[in-house]
């Protein structure tokens, strides 16, 4: 096993942290706990945290049944996280979540696909094309507590911040996430 490396923890850490977009998903949280009446925050995020890691794990054997290679989803997912970037940027929604509530909030649509969905999933794949898997591990797991606050917390972030200032934060993370797409479409294909 290989020592864990903090630059490359602190990497991934930020990368999954702007794909995630939980403080850019307070407004949907928000609109999400006052139709259900409750949100349950350990529940989402334990249910995060297993997507995330099981797809860390055994998402490229599943490529591989359907007959797929990293790099050329590493590819595809960065054209996810470029459509992603350019809806936080310019302020529109191509990706909506479901509006169907039932007693499954805090699971569907509130972890999966809300928190953990495809863009999480195809950055998870891209990302262990470029980096070790214990510090990609460690990332997770940094970023899951990390949701597990914001869902613990949200009305109080949001008089903290405003909509101004969530507004602020999902416009610089659009950008950082706008320069990763590039950088994992260069570092995939062969041009």
């Amino acid at each position: 096993m290989h020592p864990f490396i903090f630059k490359e923890i602190l990497s991934v850490t930020m990368i999954l942290f702007a794909i995630i977009d939980i403080l850019g998903a307070i407004p949907v949280i928000i609109q999400l706990r006052q139709r259900a009446g409750h949100i349950e925050s350990e529940k989402a995020s334990i249910v995060v945290l297993i997507l995330m890691i099981v797809f860390l794990l055994v998402g490229d054997k599943l490529l591989d049944i359907i007959g797929l290679d990293v790099a050329s989803f590493a590819i595809a997912g960065s054209l996810v996280i470029f459509i992603i970037a350019m809806e936080m940027i310019l302020g529109i929604h191509l990706f909506k979540p479901d509006e169907d509530m039932a007693n499954t909030v805090s699971i569907v649509p509130l972890a999966f696909p809300l928190i953990a969905g495809a863009g999480t999933m195809t950055t998870l794949l891209s990302l262990k094309s470029q980096y070790q898997t214990q510090d990609i591990l460690v990332g997770i797991v940094i970023n899951t507590l990390f949701v597990y606050l914001v869902l613990k917390n949200v009305q109080w972030l949001e008089k903290l911040f405003g909509k101004t200032g969530i507004n602020i934060l999902r416009k610089a993370f659009g950008i950082i996430l706008l320069a990763i797409a590039i950088k994992l479409f260069r570092s995939n294909t062969h041009l």
